[in-house]
């Protein structure tokens, strides 16, 4: 087989665009991921919900409706990725990653929100959440199957003459100061029951709804502790896990290319890819960093080592039973992809099992394993298969020792 140098230029720019990109945009993808409260420190409340009217009842609705209002108001704060958790019976904790005003976060959260539907201008208040009957609020279907919210109102006549005044005329929705939905008045309705329509999905509608009942079923939080959470120990815990994490990842480099040579060499690349594109991941996708992300991320690193192991052995056995080196590495890919695709598929269904039932921490955790999988899927089977493709097809590295595999153990099995 004759030498194509075609290829060997193609490969190493390949590697060197790769590694160039990695050098040069790797800390600014660092820096812009979010880290969560065990790595930067912030602030964490616990409340106690307590009715606001005399006869409400707090229950699992109540406590989830009051967890989304606190969510709204999150918003305002500029914090990515709250932790929101419902105690039961009657308790939320709150936990904000990075929130430097402890005092204006309590201010902020502890306080009812406010329901009101508003005149045209926006201005004066018409009716309040506490108008809505208890859990009114539900996404629903008009008789087209269009997406829209029903709402159900306590006194049928105050809503009807409401109706009857602003006939044709938007009455907007706020939660607080947040301007919710404009629907427009078209009928004068004297049952106290209506729907909001507009090119709503089902998700919206459904959205739109949880906020109404939130609105509409305030509740006293009260304050029963809360603490500052010191930045120090996730600064520690952050700085061992990169160092130990470094530690392992050469140690790794060291072994690959020590055992496998030439494959050994690709993985190394692709292992290189797979690290930058799963940060960009998380940059992109603003996923809050945590340990057990952290954790999630080596654990992908191991993924993606496994793949490349299993192909590469997979290869090697095609070369002892005799095959050519352009042979063995197709036959040897090929074979190998169900064995490494089954493993990820079972990976993925585990971690969104962990996500379906888990709460905040094990949910990141999910997220993040899920995110590295699928990129060291991509890497460790199509980057990798190409990069030894290239090579392989040159016909410069045809002698099976590149490989790792000794002439004598050729036609052994």
């Amino acid at each position: 087989m004759r030498v194509r140098k075609g290829r060997i230029v193609l490969f190493s720019l390949l590697v060197i665009a790769i590694l160039a990109t990695v050098a040069a945009t790797s800390l600014d993808v660092a820096r812009g991921i979010t880290l969560g409260l065990d790595l930067q420190g912030g602030f964490e409340v616990l409340y106690q919900a307590k009715p606001l009217e005399k006869g409400q009842q707090i229950n699992e609705q109540v406590l989830s409706d009051a967890s989304r209002a606190v969510s709204e108001r999150i918003d305002v704060l500029g914090v990515t990725e709250p932790q929101i958790t419902v105690e039961e019976p009657d308790r939320i904790r709150v936990q904000l990653a990075g929130v430097d005003d402890p005092d204006r976060a309590r201010e902020v959260l502890g306080t009812p929100a406010v329901l009101t539907f508003r005149a045209p201008d926006g201005e004066e208040v018409l009716m309040r959440g506490t108008d809505l009957s208890p859990g009114g609020a539900r996404q629903d279907y008009d008789e087209n199957g269009r997406p829209v919210v029903s709402v159900r109102f306590k006194d049928a006549n105050k809503f009807a003459d409401l109706t009857r005044e602003y006939l044709n005329q938007p009455v907007p929705i706020y939660l607080d100061d947040n301007e919710l939905s404009a629907p427009v008045i078209r009928n004068i309705i004297s049952d106290g029951r209506a729907q909001i329509s507009g090119n709503f999905t089902a998700e919206e509608a459904q959205e739109l709804a949880e906020l109404l009942n939130a609105g509409a079923l305030p509740v006293e939080l009260s304050e029963i502790q809360s603490f500052a959470v010191d930045s120090s120990l996730g600064a520690v815990s952050l700085q061992q896990s990169l160092v130990a994490g470094l530690y392992g990842i050469a140690i790794i480099f060291i072994f690959m290319i020590g055992y496998y040579r030439l494959p050994g060499l690709v993985a190394v690349i692709t292992l290189i890819t797979y690290g930058y594109l799963v940060l960009l991941t998380f940059n992109l996708l603003n996923v809050t960093l945590t340990l057990p992300g952290i954790a999630a991320f080596i654990l992908g690193v191991g993924m993606a080592v496994d793949a490349n192991i299993i192909m590469y052995e997979r290869i090697k056995d095609e070369m002892r039973l005799g095959k050519s080196v352009t042979s063995a590495n197709k036959s040897g890919s090929r074979r190998s992809f169900l064995t490494i695709f089954d493993a990820n598929v079972t990976t993925i269904l585990a971690a969104a099992v962990l996500f379906y039932f888990g709460t905040a921490g094990v949910r990141g955790f999910a997220v993040a394993l899920i995110v590295g999988i699928v990129v060291s899927f991509l890497t460790a089977v199509a980057l990798s298969r190409l990069l030894m493709n290239l090579l392989v097809r040159s016909g410069l590295f045809r002698k099976p020792g590149w490989y790792a595999v000794k002439e004598d153990e050729i036609g052994e099995l």
